[in-house]
């Protein structure tokens, strides 16, 4: 008998005769009702994200290129973007990313990148590591992570985000700038990820 063998079965001689333990019941909410997209859910979204102190911009399907440059100059420098991000979601002079090292990944001053889902009840931005979204380390790394979103793409409740995600993706869930508390409870932003959260709602 090895050690972990006697380990255990102390443990079980000690526990005894036990009943099993009962079902968990899981009679929670599982949808919100609303439709992908509906426009209670959009600003939905945008009332948590504002809550979350992300910044949050509207505009058409034809304005997000324009929408992106313009939330950018407040960011000036270097932006690059996910590798599947559509040409016309794109600002002039962005560069892709292609794999390039975390380090220099740091060095761009924004980056911009879709995302899988976003949930309107928390306020969510669900990345999936998709071309579209882009590898985790593009949106941890620069100062500024700028996600675009489509109506279509919002829901309303948490179970109904992640019915939509392969949960065996690398999960990046994004709900205002990278901040903590820990130290002294003094809120400190840009600890853990990008300081600056822009969400470009099209709608």
């Amino acid at each position: 008998m090895s050690s972990r063998e006697e380990v255990l079965g102390r443990i079980r001689t000690a526990l005894g005769d036990r009943t099993p333990a009962p079902g968990i019941v899981r009679d929670y909410r599982l949808a919100d009702g609303r439709a992908a997209g509906d426009p209670g859910l959009l600003d939905l979204l945008v009332d948590r994200l504002e809550d979350y102190k992300a910044t949050v911009v509207r505009c058409g399907p034809g304005e997000v290129a324009a929408t992106v440059a313009t939330a950018l100059t407040a960011a000036p420098g270097d932006v690059v973007v996910a590798p599947g991000l559509p040409a016309d979601w794109r600002p002039d002079g962005a560069v892709e990313d292609d794999g390039r090292r975390a380090v220099e990944l740091a060095d761009f001053a924004a980056a911009v990148t879709g995302v899988s889902v976003a949930t309107a009840d928390t306020g969510t931005l669900v990345l999936d590591g998709s071309p579209l979204s882009g590898r985790r380390a593009l949106s941890l790394l620069p100062d500024v992570l700028v996600c675009v979103v489509e109506a279509g793409q919002v829901v309303g409740s948490v179970p109904e985000g992640l019915a939509l995600v392969d949960p065996l993706a690398p999960l990046t869930m994004v709900s205002g700038p990278s901040a903590t508390s820990d130290i002294e409870l003094q809120r400190v932003e840009g600890v853990h990820g990008p300081r600056t959260l822009i969400v470009v709602l099209v709608a």
